[in-house]
């Protein structure tokens, strides 16, 4: 017999909002950029082995993939500093309001793109 009120609220019933979109997210991809930091060391650590192991790696940075990668990595740390600027202001103790939390949610989805765009400009055509 199925119980037709839980306890808790589940995934089928709860309302998803953007604040919660963007809770999630942020935690997501603070664990993507603690990675991507990762390899950029091992990147740059390659310089001590020898300039062709580090060109290799220099060669994938001008495929579709490298581009690629490099976009998603801009547009993590524009939407990563655009959260951690939101819950600076939550920590002054501003925003708590919803319509306030919901337009900065919308702020920090559409600032990244926006920064992620500006910080690029010419210098990535896919």
């Amino acid at each position: 017999m199925k119980d037709k009120n839980p306890l808790s609220p589940h995934i089928q019933i709860y309302n998803w909002h953007i604040s919660s979109l963007i809770s999630i997210s942020h935690r997501i991809i603070g664990i993507i950029n603690i990675i991507i930091v990762t390899l950029i060391c091992f990147w740059v650590a390659l310089l001590i082995l020898g300039s062709s192991n580090y060109q290799l790696v220099q060669n994938f940075f001008e495929t579709y993939i490298g581009k690629f990668f490099i976009v998603g990595t801009v547009w993590s740390f524009s939407f990563q500093a655009l959260c951690e600027i939101r819950h600076l202001f939550w920590d002054l103790g501003y925003g708590f309001e919803l319509k306030t939390s919901n337009i900065t949610g919308l702020v920090v989805i559409f600032g990244s793109f926006i920064l992620t765009i500006l910080i690029l400009g010419k210098n990535i055509i896919l």
